[in-house]
């Protein structure tokens, strides 16, 4: 497995509750940029429509050899999920009031993947609460770091 591209941002504004891999449906061009690396995955997310599953804003960059076929750069892209997993997923997003958001992008046995977590959006506190966990837990670190070279 090699990692494309994961998304950092969401673990900051989301608690992820269930993750899902999935396939992705892509033209020639786009996956050539993606094994070249120029993906980003920041301010996507995930939607059903019309019984399929779409990931929106992710943007693949243009195949700099490519020639007029060339990719638009922020389509929509179908996800390949299961029917009775695109159903769960969509049901669990309208009444929980839940997110599909990408988290990974990788290249498994030659084939890209997307990872895509059921997520639930954190509060201002949540942030605050989490980042001074991180802050404690490095100055712990730290100490414990200095204690042992004595």
């Amino acid at each position: 497995m090699k990692l494309i591209a994961s998304n950092k941002k969401a673990s900051h504004e989301y608690f992820f509750l269930e993750s899902f891999e999935c396939g992705i449906v892509l033209t020639g061009t786009e996956i050539k940029s993606i094994r070249a690396g120029k993906i980003s995955i920041a301010d996507s997310y995930c939607r059903v429509k019309g019984g399929e599953m779409f990931v929106i804003n992710m943007n693949i960059a243009k195949y700099a050899y490519g020639n007029i076929f060339n990719h638009e750069e922020l389509r929509e892209r179908k996800l390949l999920l299961r029917k009775h997993e695109i159903i769960k997923l969509g049901q669990r997003q309208k009444i929980d009031g839940l997110t599909l958001v990408p988290t990974k992008v990788y290249l498994k046995e030659g084939l890209c993947k997307v990872e895509i977590a059921l997520a639930k959006g954190k509060k201002q506190y949540d942030k605050r609460a989490v980042q001074k966990e991180a802050d404690s837990k490095r100055r712990i670190q730290k100490a414990m770091k200095n204690v042992n070279l004595d």
